[in-house]
């Protein structure tokens, strides 16, 4: 089963490559979204795809890359309307910082 799922991550997460770890984890899954740092200090990512592979996914944000700290992984249903901010021609988008 597809679905979509919204995170928003806190921590150190900004200045560590953890936009990068999103992407791979989410490419090396076959997964489409997005991911982006937001002026807050979070990262915020949208996983869409198979149901196991998101969950994967999310559970290797809650880790993050080695040099991260995360304090805390917020997950709630996403929307289709999520993935319009996907850019034309990408499977899974780095966006600029909102």
């Amino acid at each position: 089963m597809s679905v979509i799922r919204h995170i928003s991550v806190r921590g150190r997460v900004q200045g560590v490559g953890f936009r990068a770890f999103v992407e791979h984890e989410a490419l090396e899954r076959g997964l489409g979204g997005w991911v982006r740092n937001r002026r807050d200090g979070s990262v915020e990512a949208v996983f869409a795809g198979d149901e196991a592979k998101v969950a994967a996914a999310i559970e290797a944000c809650r880790r993050g890359p080695m040099s991260s700290r995360v304090d805390a992984l917020y997950d709630e249903d996403g929307t289709g309307t999520d993935l319009k901010l996907v850019r034309p021609g990408e499977w899974f988008s780095v966006l600029s910082t909102a």
